[in-house]
């Protein structure tokens, strides 16, 4: 029986199991990927099995090995993980309710269906297996990509995508760099291009401001907006003020040596305001806008998930769009735009944003790396908030540190 393990196709269990329990003739055995090459049903992974603090966590090798289900969707090895404040609030339950319906929108399923639950959100890795559709990509390409929170994540050896969320990896990063960036930077695009309405051909001299510039979005949005020949204010604490700049920050304010609001309305009004805060900041930023020249402010700071959580689909869907049609109207006769940013994951914006890694104009700012047995340890050090960058996870010895 000859076959040709890299032929594309949609039964890849069937196809793992034949190349396990059969000696073909002609066959390139030089395979790269899986430490459990004696049964491709199973890998090692993080999971979670209800909702809770740290101690939910536990370590498998017996964790379901993904499946190709659909034509357009790829198996991709993982070699680094990233971790995102998400992912801390997932493991304790946050936005269940939403991700449910997403993962089985029939309600077919019994409550509790998605355990168990494996998170990560940024990954990093090589293509193992496509899709009899995917023409965009081959196996053993290196990609990079933000993985839907309703999806498995990357805590694990293998993951399963579709193509259009992935992306081929920039050239210049390692995998462990490339980890730190596709979340927050799909995030910030989705915030900044989509909902905000800026783009590189727009964007020169425009004058925006950053609420929380040294997580991981406002980071990322500094980098990408200072690529664009904008003017980029930043609030942020003062220990944190060299570290901003040094990633094209125009202007910071310290908003540990009083009320921000005082000095901001001191400044040039502004274009656009990206809110990584929230709280009561929706109570003066709008000031900050230049009044009917079409400024927005967005905030990734939304209660959507909240609601649903709080009072079921319907219900909770019915109380957001009440809450944002309200607060759109009220502030739209002052001549300002409110609007609600969300991540979207999007193989073509990283396509765009590779190009501008490899140019080097955006890097990557990685804060700590861990490895995989340290996820637990990983998980902590996020809780503990200030981050000055983003945490990551490196997985390419898939669990034998274990």
């Amino acid at each position: 029986l000859m076959i040709d393990i890299r032929y594309k196709t949609l039964n890849g269990v069937i196809l793992r199991w034949l190349f396990h329990h059969t000696k073909p003739l002609s066959v390139n055995t030089s395979i790269l990927f899986s430490t459990t090459r004696s049964s491709m049903t199973i890998m090692p992974a993080w999971v979670i099995d209800k909702y809770g603090s740290n101690d939910v966590f536990r370590f498998t090798k017996n964790a379901s090995f993904p499946v190709i289900n659909y034509p357009n969707e790829v198996i991709v090895k993982v070699q680094a993980a990233g971790l995102n404040p998400l992912d801390v609030n997932m493991r304790g339950g946050y936005g269940a309710a939403t991700m449910s319906m997403k993962r089985d929108p029939l309600n077919i399923k019994q409550s509790g269906s998605e355990f168990p639950l494996i998170l990560g959100r940024d990954v990093s890795g090589v293509i193992m297996e496509c899709g009899l559709d995917v023409k965009y990509f081959r196996e053993r390409d290196e990609v990079w990509a933000a993985i839907p929170p309703w999806k498995q994540g990357s805590l694990a050896e293998f993951v399963v995508l579709s193509a259009n969320e992935v992306s081929h990896k920039p050239k210049s990063l390692s995998h462990t760099e490339a980890a730190a960036m596709p979340y927050v930077a799909t995030t910030a695009w989705s915030a900044l291009v989509n909902t905000g309405g800026v783009s590189k051909d727009n964007c020169a001299k425009k004058r925006i401001l950053i609420l929380g510039g040294s997580g991981g979005v406002g980071t990322f949005a500094i980098q990408m907006l200072k690529a664009w020949g904008a003017h980029v204010t930043v609030t942020c604490s003062q220990n944190a003020e060299r570290f901003v700049r040094g990633l094209g920050a125009d202007h910071v304010v310290d908003y540990t040596a009083g009320p921000v609001e005082e000095p901001l309305s001191a400044l040039e009004k502004f274009d656009l305001i990206l809110d990584n805060i929230g709280g009561d900041t929706e109570r003066w930023a709008l000031n900050l806008l230049k009044p009917w020249c079409g400024a927005k402010y967005v905030t990734l700071v939304t209660p959507f998930l909240q609601n649903t959580d709080r009072l079921g689909i319907a219900d909770g869907m019915m109380q957001t769009a009440a809450t944002v049609a309200t607060k759109a109207l009220k502030h739209l006769v002052k001549g300002v735009h409110y609007r609600w940013g969300f991540f979207a994951p999007s193989g073509p914006a990283l396509d765009e944003i590779r190009e501008l890694v490899d140019a080097g104009k955006i890097r990557p700012v990685v804060e700590e790396t861990f490895s995989f047995s340290q996820v637990p340890q990983a998980f902590e050090k996020m809780e503990k908030g200030h981050a000055r960058g983003k945490t990551v996870v490196q997985i390419s010895k898939g669990g034998d540190d274990l």
